[in-house]
């Protein structure tokens, strides 16, 4: 990455619906240099989706909490459900409300993000995760609030700096 290459991406990510040749006009370059960095970018991962970001809060999901799931260390079957952290990580993407799952070092295996529509609501998604016999425990902490949301641009703008030096 490059400082143009920095330059589109903080430009896209402040206003994403700007368009290639409005991105081009404010970047003082062509229109096929910007379309040849998008498409350089998302071809190299850096850019991984154009979609809108969606607040859970918004959508009636205002409880966030994080599970800390022991998952059984066999990879055999145990009551008609394969285990390992393939099986589980399947088993967590089929629940709308995970919206996210790692493999983990530490005292559990895995931690998983879910929103919930209040703490009543919360059990009915924990029961939900704990339906899968591969899953021998977990714990829960439940948010408070945010203080440093889900960012990736200070990294883009470090890694462009970085590149440059």
């Amino acid at each position: 990455m490059d400082d143009l290459d920095g330059r589109v991406i903080e430009l896209f990510a402040h206003d994403p619906r700007i368009g290639v040749l409005e991105a081009s006009r404010r970047l003082g370059v062509a229109r096929g240099t910007v379309q040849a960095r998008l498409d350089k970018l998302v071809s190299g991962g850096v850019i991984t989706g154009w979609g809108p970001d969606l607040s859970p809060e918004a959508l009636g999901y205002p409880v966030t909490a994080f599970l800390t799931l022991e998952i059984r260390q066999d990879t055999t079957e145990h009551q008609g459900q394969r285990g390992g952290h393939d099986a589980v990580g399947a088993h967590l993407a089929a629940i709308p409300e995970v919206i996210e799952a790692h493999t983990i070092t530490g005292a559990g295996d895995m931690w998983a993000r879910v929103v919930a529509r209040s703490n009543t609501d919360l059990q009915r998604v924990i029961d939900l995760v704990l339906a899968n016999p591969a899953i021998v425990r977990s714990s829960t902490v439940i948010t408070l609030a945010t203080q440093v949301p889900h960012r990736v641009l200070p990294l883009a703008r470090v890694a462009t700096a970085g590149r440059l030096s």
